[in-house]
């Protein structure tokens, strides 16, 4: 999956009227995010910041709001690229935000994104901004996978080998299964759970059919079609891939994308 959307969060100077007493009145200006696509296919070589990039840049051309006035960028995923960990700030880098412009990167789950609004709002509702962007990127095209355990060690102790002879000896000990690689696992660490066991317990506890979960699929799904069709998918803003084509719609099962 890929996915990139950014959100704008504000607190406004005037309209009190929908305020409640004591409480600030946080709005959400605008949203946008750039077309869902399967993993695998045009945003493949693409890293996670290009799509949160393209979202944020989205987000500016939509609402006109000046770079300036932006006093924090949060972004929310899940499988984390190595090189750019905290991808709000790459993001925001890309997009022309100045690099006195804090941005950070949290990541909660499936509810990553959620949890960047949240913040957002937090930092508005502390008194210590006005203006948040917050957003979330998935990129599944290119998820890290790494050498395993025993081959990672090997190679530490081996950059810090003096001599030829202390480098020939640690690479003799180095065995077949040295070469398996860790992929990165969609599952809970302390419990080994996955996103379907998870789900399964929840249906059960809810006493909801198998047939209930594929009928509310369905529907989810034709209503999602019925909306693209019929141009109601307002939040979506046309992505340009480097040297293939413009998307604009989502495609038809996807898991890749950025919004904001």
């Amino acid at each position: 999956t890929v996915r990139c959307a950014s959100l704008l969060a504000v607190q406004p100077k005037s309209k009190k009227t929908l305020a409640k007493s004591g409480v600030k009145n946080i709005v959400v200006v605008e949203g946008v995010r750039i077309p869902f696509l399967q993993s695998g296919t045009s945003y493949a070589d693409l890293m996670p910041h290009d799509l949160a990039r393209a979202a944020l840049q989205g987000l500016l051309n939509r609402t006109n709001v000046p770079k300036d006035v932006v006093d924090y960028i949060v972004y929310g995923t899940v499988i984390q690229e190595v090189k750019t960990s905290n991808v709000a700030r790459e993001a925001a880098l890309g997009a022309g935000f100045s690099d006195k412009t804090p941005a950070h990167t949290v990541t909660m789950a499936c509810i990553s994104s959620n949890q960047a609004m949240t913040t957002g709002v937090g930092l508005i509702a502390a008194g210590q901004c006005d203006v948040v962007v917050a957003g979330g990127v998935e990129l599944m095209s290119d998820v890290p996978i790494r050498h395993s355990r025993k081959m990672r060690k090997t190679m530490l102790t081996l950059n810090r080998a003096k001599t030829l002879g202390q480098k020939l000896a640690l690479i003799s000990k180095i065995r077949p299964d040295y070469f398996a690689p860790e992929l990165p696992a969609v599952a809970e660490f302390s419990t080994s759970e996955t996103m379907g066991h998870s789900a399964d317990r929840l249906a059960a506890a809810f006493a909801i059919s198998r047939v209930e979960q594929d009928e509310y699929a369905l529907r989810s799904h034709t209503l999602a079609k019925k909306a693209q069709d019929g141009g109601l998918l307002l939040d979506v803003v046309p992505f340009k891939v480097p040297g293939k084509s413009t998307h604009s719609t989502d495609s038809s099962w996807s898991d890749e994308s950025g919004a904001g």
